[in-house]
């Protein structure tokens, strides 16, 4: 397909020409039967009118052929424009192993990239090379947003709580917009900016001055420094602890939860458990960690994760779990767990004490609570 519409965006993307191939085929069929319909409905309408000398005797009521010819055709074209599009579909979803990685935060009223490799961050800017796959994980920190770049033909909703992704090929350099199609509230119009695709020379050129961030960090650099601004080696030392389980090797390990369900850890689990670690806990752990919700953004959480997703790449076999119930004087179940995690068991490691900012020495379980107490509180103050 050479040609291009008035009212249409420029072709720039490996994607444009698959998208628009398909979207004419639809709108081309549109009219067609638009046509047929409408001009069947016009011609009885007049053929029949009032007054006309037709024979009206012995009207047909049904007619084998015909209906199984209405219904058959439009039965074999939808399924196959829904084959077709599901095709593309699935495509457009699938990045190639190869290329560049760029995530993506939406929120109002604005875009913040990250490219991957370097480092480098933009916000309501996207530059990127020709000729090379880019891969884009996005996430809201609010509501749902949709990132659109027209000439790319690339849209793709960007929703709260969960990664998506998609990925393009930019063909021509230039100059494209971007926008936000999903409205988001009072601003929405204003949640633009450009994408500059570039020529591989100028984009390496442009990547070697460090973009438009004068001092980039990699993504695992980044997220080494946010670790350490919140202390998570505290707990979360190199070996599995009464505290905390290591997070060395954790990523694409099977993990066993307390409520007996298991799940391997992936960049989704791993954000859970950051900004929500009582919805699961590990097998062998009491509810200690507390919550982030609220206390650390999306733009901190993708680099932290991807850091935690470089911790450990040659991890040892992990130590299995049992759980043995035990009731009480009172009638009230408690838990003792043998495990190679926990050596001197939970129930020792709940009087081991450990200090704490002010001062004092608490137990595990009081020091839990004091956690959930300053998070719960920290959120209501930024959630009134």
């Amino acid at each position: 397909m050479n040609f291009n519409l008035p009212l249409a965006p420029t072709r720039a993307s490996t994607f444009a020409d698959k998208y628009d191939l398909l979207f004419y085929t639809i709108l081309f069929l549109s009219v067609v039967f638009t046509v047929i319909v409408f001009g069947g409905v016009l011609f009885f309408a007049i053929r029949y009118r009032r007054g006309t000398k037709v024979n009206r005797s012995h009207p047909p009521h049904e007619h084998l052929g015909l209906e199984i010819t209405w219904s058959l055709i439009p039965l074999l074209l939808g399924l196959a424009i829904f084959a077709w599009g599901a095709k593309q579909f699935i495509y457009f979803v699938t990045p190639p192993k190869k290329g560049l990685e760029v995530y993506c935060v939406g929120k109002q009223w604005m875009w913040h990239f990250q490219h991957a490799g370097s480092g480098i961050r933009e916000n309501n800017e996207l530059h990127v090379p020709v000729g090379i796959p880019v891969t884009v994980t996005m996430i809201s920190q609010d509501v749902i947003h949709a990132l659109y770049i027209p000439e790319f033909r690339f849209q793709y909703q960007v929703v709260p709580g969960r990664y998506t992704q998609a990925w393009f090929q930019a063909t021509k350099p230039g100059v494209y917009h971007l926008f936000c199609n999903m409205y988001c509230g009072t601003q929405h119009a204003e949640m633009g900016g450009y994408v500059y695709a570039m020529t591989p020379e100028a984009y390496a050129q442009w990547k070697e001055n460090g973009g438009n961030d004068p001092q980039p960090m990699t993504l695992t650099e980044r997220g080494h420094l946010i670790f350490n601004r919140f202390s998570c080696a505290n707990c979360h030392a190199d070996q599995d602890n009464e505290r905390a389980p290591t997070l060395n090797g954790v990523f694409g390990k099977k993990e066993t939860y307390t409520d007996g369900s298991s799940y391997k850890i992936d960049a989704e689990r791993l954000r859970e458990a950051i900004l929500n670690p009582y919805k699961h806990i590990v097998l062998g752990y009491g509810d200690t960690m507390p919550a982030y919700q609220g206390a650390i953004s999306e733009e901190d959480l993708i680099p932290l994760v991807t850091y935690l997703e470089t911790l450990g790449k040659n991890p040892t076999a992990g130590a299995t779990s049992s759980v043995n119930h035990v009731k009480t004087g009172t009638g009230v179940s408690d838990t003792t767990i043998s495990s190679p995690r926990l050596s001197t068991g939970v129930l020792q490691a709940r009087q081991q004490k450990f200090p704490t900012p002010n001062g004092h020495n608490l137990s595990v379980n009081a020091l839990a609570a004091e956690r959930r107490k300053s998070s719960s509180q920290y959120q209501n103050q930024i959630h009134p």
